[in-house]
């Protein structure tokens, strides 16, 4: 049998012990269930990536590949759009998160085609 002063000493978790009938149930107060886990909580991410709303996550993605020459005329009113109605959607369902690739996704949307343009200007006035 263990001493109390050796049950101080041990830091290992306590297993649960069986309970008599005799017992009053009220003596427990540990919890009886383990709480639902997050779903955002278990994911190899650790909810970094808003899955849940995928609108924010295409709106980021479009924002980055707006940066792109070409492609960014088309890419970066899409970026913006769909990070409107990522950022709509996040204020309607706050669980879904999402806000910073939204954010983002405006940003570069309205960003981006003017600073390829830049780029593309600045490099025809230099060949010159």
């Amino acid at each position: 049998m263990s001493r109390p002063e050796d049950d101080e000493l041990d830091e290992r978790p306590k297993s649960r012990r069986r309970r008599d009938d005799d017992e009053d149930d009220e003596d427990d107060d540990r919890p009886q269930r383990r709480r639902p886990r997050d779903e955002d909580e278990g994911d190899g991410t650790g909810g970094l990536i808003p899955l849940k709303n995928p609108k924010a996550l295409a709106a980021y993605y479009c924002g980055v590949f707006s940066l792109i020459p070409v492609v960014g005329c088309v890419l970066g009113p899409v970026a913006v759009i769909l990070g409107i109605l990522g950022f709509m959607h996040v204020s309607k369902y706050p669980k879904a998160r999402g806000t910073g690739h939204a954010v983002t996704g405006i940003i570069l949307g309205i960003v981006g085609p003017f600073v390829v343009g830049g780029i593309i200007v600045a490099i025809s006035y230099l060949s010159k």
